[in-house]
């Protein structure tokens, strides 16, 4: 008999709507829509889970009994659990579902401020190309990956390129069709705001697995989700100002032996996000966390689920009226 033989039905729920066509069959290679975050999250861990053998299935609608795991963005806002149904809800970068008996999150510190929320890593890019090694010592290409509105004004000004041009480097927003491809970049830089206000609970660190994956030094703003993993100041160079951020590259340019250290290193840290390690923690998840969840909630009296769905109604209503008085108040 094997580990998985007691453990109820698993899935993974993509709404059938978001089904395409060229959905690839193995996780490891190189799809755009992984970008996505109901693919990246669903889709991608479903394949690993199913390559390594674990008993699990993709489904376009929700069944009627087992443990069904969603991105938030498929799991509607007023959906319920019924009383054979335990609802994962991957969190990434939305809101908590109101209903969910639990919930996935990819940064550590927002489990505490998640009620029976756990922390699993987001999966590093598929098919990522790594720096290619001949380039060796050369340092000449700056490179953000992301979506813009996710990069700092101050990054995009034409000044900032101007600023690396006078440096002799070049500046480029990498292209969704090229986030996997770190070929030709000497340095990532990746800063969301130059602003202290906000530590960004809800976003992962993955800029920063990609970067050690990919054998890249990597420069970051001040976000919990970096933070949380930093070790050492090999790991990446903190910034909190435009001046910081120039200061750090011209660090880089000048010190090739310390961007020899932070590949090292990078490549050593690397380990801490390997496909093998999130897809443990995946297993270990589903086999000791969600399982016994289920189990307790399937066996609970009807009173006590009917007092969850309740108490959970009445914390929405209370939730809305606060945002209504403060928007009055204001």
């Amino acid at each position: 008999m094997s580990n998985y033989d007691n453990l109820p039905p698993i899935y993974f729920y993509l709404p059938q709507a978001d089904w395409l066509e060229d959905m690839p069959n193995n996780a490891k290679s190189y799809w755009e829509e992984f970008g996505r975050g109901i693919y990246c999250w669903t889709l991608q861990t479903y394949l690993h889970l199913k390559s390594d053998g674990f008993p699990c299935s993709l489904v376009g609608s929700i069944p009627d009994e087992g443990i069904v795991l969603a991105h938030r963005d498929s799991f509607k806002y007023e959906l319920r659990p019924t009383p054979k149904v335990l609802m994962v809800c991957m969190k990434a970068d939305q809101a908590a579902h109101p209903y969910a008996q639990m919930h996935v999150v990819q940064n550590p510190q927002e489990t505490e401020v998640v009620k029976n929320s756990h922390y699993i890593p987001l999966w590093s890019q598929p098919g990522l190309i790594p720096r290619d090694r001949d380039r060796d010592d050369r340092f000449e290409n700056i490179a953000y990956f992301g979506i813009s509105y996710n990069l700092a004004p101050e990054l995009k000004d034409p000044s900032w390129s101007q600023t690396l041009a006078e440096m002799g480097l070049e500046w480029n927003i990498v292209p969704k069709e090229r986030w996997h491809d770190y070929s030709d970049v000497d340095a990532v830089i990746a800063v969301r705001t130059f602003e202290a206000t906000e530590s960004y609970l809800w976003k992962p660190a993955t800029k920063l697995y990609n970067s050690w994956r990919a054998e890249v030094p990597v420069i970051l703003g001040a976000e919990s989700a970096f933070q949380a993993e930093r070790r050492s100041e090999l790991d990446y160079i903190e910034v909190k100002s435009l001046e910081d951020a120039i200061a750090a590259i011209k660090t880089l340019k000048d010190n090739p032996q310390l961007r020899k250290e932070m590949i090292a290193n990078g490549c050593d840290r690397a380990q801490r996000t390997s496909i093998e390690t999130i897809l443990s923690s995946w297993k270990t998840f589903l086999t000791d966390i969600a399982t016994p969840a289920y189990q307790r909630w399937i066996e609970s009296p009807n009173l006590f689920k009917w007092m969850y769905i309740q108490q959970h109604y009445w914390l929405i209503k209370a939730e809305a009226m606060k945002k209504r008085l403060q928007s009055l108040t204001f």
